[in-house]
């Protein structure tokens, strides 16, 4: 799958006031619902439930939240980049300042696993972290996170 198949430009966001990563996943509901048919407090307490089983803090300043979600017919996706690092109990350690939501149907159990996947292996790439750190504005970021979408 490529990401401009969950990814779309109203659901990148750049320059995102992050203060908690109880707040940043609570301004994710709201952000993904007004472009979305998605409930905004399903959404954040269903992320909030998955942070529970453990971080989505992926490492090297990036998350990756993700949840199946009742109501959702399709993988959805959202890109923020906060406009400075917050505490996430990432994996490494390290504040995150670059988050990548995945919010999938409640059965898609396979589908989950490959797109979550895709999104490591790419987020995994220096030189594409630093792009999306350096965006300028949202239509920079979503067209840094689409190039090249072959998934490598």
């Amino acid at each position: 799958m490529q990401i401009d198949h969950i990814l779309t430009p109203e659901r990148t966001f750049a320059g995102v006031q992050g203060v908690s990563k109880k707040r940043v996943l609570e301004l994710i509901g709201k952000l993904v619902a007004q472009h979305s048919h998605l409930d905004p407090d399903s959404i954040y307490e269903s992320l909030i439930a998955r942070e529970k089983l453990g971080s989505t803090g992926f490492g090297n300043g990036i998350a990756i939240p993700h949840c199946r979600l009742e109501g959702c017919h399709k993988a959805v996706g959202a890109l923020l980049q906060l406009e400075s690092k917050i505490d996430y109990d990432a994996l490494d350690g390290e504040p995150v300042d670059l988050i990548f939501v995945l919010l999938v149907p409640q059965e898609a159990t396979e589908q989950h696993l490959q797109i979550l996947k895709m999104l490591a292996g790419k987020l995994d790439q220096p030189s594409l972290r630093e792009a999306l750190r350096e965006a300028p504005d949202a239509a920079a970021l979503y067209r840094i996170m689409t190039a090249d979408d072959s998934g490598s």
